[in-house]
């Protein structure tokens, strides 16, 4: 099946017909470019005019559709124009077809019609003078720039100011997609680490609450539940806490109040301390200058042993939980390991995020984490490399 022509642009139909019915109106007013009786006029008569306004005009049509096709037709009807009396708006109009040859038509013909329409006006101007050697004859070439050459070379610069003006919008485009992207991304890593440290204040007073009150309740011992009752307590005026500092800082939006220290590996003290308050019995050993880890680190390796205090209040077997904190070379080494196995104590529900996060905390300071079970224990190892941590010079924050 035959592919149909598109059809002309309504702008390109306006152009053909002023061209038509302006040039009709020199040729019924009787003008034209040589006079009759002319040597070069081949056919000295009105009425041949009219076929190449004609056609020129139809070829108006094709200027955006097909503006090669447009331009051989063209510089047909110009030639038999040549040979008649002549009319100008046939002229005006080949112009415009060599202008939208280059400025609508394919590269190729944009680079190439202004090399051969330049080197015809040349020739054009050369040759004549050489035959006939008088002035005059470059007037040829001048004439066969001003029709041929100007318009393509027009067409030409117009063309490059819209291919660069179509070449700034793409990348503006691709900026403006590129920036979405960025957005999105830090959008998504800001949630996770807002999920990380939410799951990482408030999971562990809030499991310890759980259980605490699952004992209370399941034991009918009133100094068994008071002294529950007081853990609750204390948990829950902690979280709390840690909630109403969270909060604050997410609501202060133009950073009049003061950022919160991270907690640093410092403070696993008073974290042991709370996990044996809780009914942990726990050990805690450590050869390291806290004072020479990054800052990174220590908040990572603080996260990972209270996640891990969290998981074996909730999870673990009866017995001792062990945190050991190694320096060796360039990196710290946590494991924490606790009784893995059945137990009929009360256990808190659990999700798994403490798992990721503690993962994703790694990954982000470049080391490697395992957790699982280690015969009869359940067994948490980190590597956090101290070198990468020490480039990146920041970190993450509560």
């Amino acid at each position: 099946m035959a592919q149909r022509l598109p059809r002309p642009h309504r702008d390109d139909v306006r152009i053909a017909l002023a061209g038509l019915l302006g040039g009709l109106l020199i040729w019924g007013v009787g003008l034209s470019t040589r006079a009759a009786g002319d040597p070069l006029v081949l056919l000295d008569a009105r009425w041949p005019i009219l076929l190449p306004l004609v056609v020129t005009a139809g070829c108006e049509l094709l200027r955006r559709i097909r503006p090669r096709t447009g331009l051989l037709v063209g510089m047909a009807a110009l030639t038999v124009d040549v040979l008649t009396q002549g009319n100008l708006v046939t002229v005006v109009m080949f112009t415009d077809l060599v202008y939208a040859a280059v400025l609508y038509g394919p590269p190729a013909t944009a680079r190439r019609v202004p090399w051969i329409t330049g080197l015809l006006s040349v020739a054009t101007a050369i040759v004549p003078f050489a035959v006939w050697r008088v002035p005059q004859a470059l007037l040829i070439g001048v004439v066969v720039g001003i029709v041929a050459f100007t318009p393509a070379a027009t067409g030409l610069i117009v063309r490059d100011h819209r291919d660069a003006a179509v070449s700034a919008r793409l990348r503006a485009e691709q900026t403006a997609l590129l920036a979405e992207l960025d957005r999105t991304q830090a959008m998504t890593s800001e949630r996770a680490r807002m999920a990380r440290e939410l799951h990482d204040l408030v999971a562990n007073h809030l499991s310890a609450i759980a259980i605490h009150s699952t004992a209370a309740l399941s034991l009918d011992d009133p100094d068994t539940s008071k002294r529950a009752l007081g853990v609750i307590r204390e948990n829950s005026v902690a979280g709390l806490a840690e909630m109403r500092r969270l909060i604050g800082i997410l609501r202060d939006s133009g950073g009049d109040l003061e950022p919160a220290a991270a907690p640093t590996l410092d403070g696993l003290g008073a974290l042991v301390d709370g996990a044996r308050t809780n009914g942990l019995d726990v050990t805690l050993g450590t050869d390291t200058d806290h004072a020479a880890l990054p800052a990174p680190v220590e908040l990572a390796a603080y996260r990972i042993v209270q996640e891990s205090l969290t998981n074996a209040l909730k999870h673990a077997s009866p017995g001792r939980v062990s945190v050991a904190l190694t320096r060796r070379d360039c990196s710290l080494s946590v494991a924490v390991t606790s009784p893995y196995g059945d137990h009929d104590s009360p256990r808190a529900p659990g999700s798994g995020a403490g798992l990721v996060g503690m993962r994703e905390r790694v990954a982000l300071l470049g080391g490697t984490f395992t957790a699982g079970p280690d015969g009869a224990r359940w067994a948490v190892r980190a590597v956090l490399p101290l070198t990468e941590a020490e480039r990146e010079g920041g970190g993450e924050g509560v």
